[in-house]
């Protein structure tokens, strides 16, 4: 898949200047960007994932 995107001069320059920094191409740091932003886990499910885990943790270590 191919996706472009159209970037506001100001955001361009740091863009760029950050790729520089990290002596890699603009499109790799917009892939390691977008790649970080998909693996992050959603912070509402954890928040919701931990509460389930906290109140059912007596279920959870009887049924272990």
């Amino acid at each position: 898949m191919k996706i472009s995107v159209e970037v506001p001069a100001n955001l361009e320059s740091q863009l760029g200047e950050v790729a520089a920094r990290l002596n890699v191409s603009v499109n790799d740091l917009a892939m390691a960007a977008v790649r970080d932003l998909i693996a992050r886990p959603d912070e509402e499910f954890e928040r919701a994932a931990a509460r389930v885990l906290e109140k059912n943790r007596e279920l959870y270590r009887r049924l272990a």
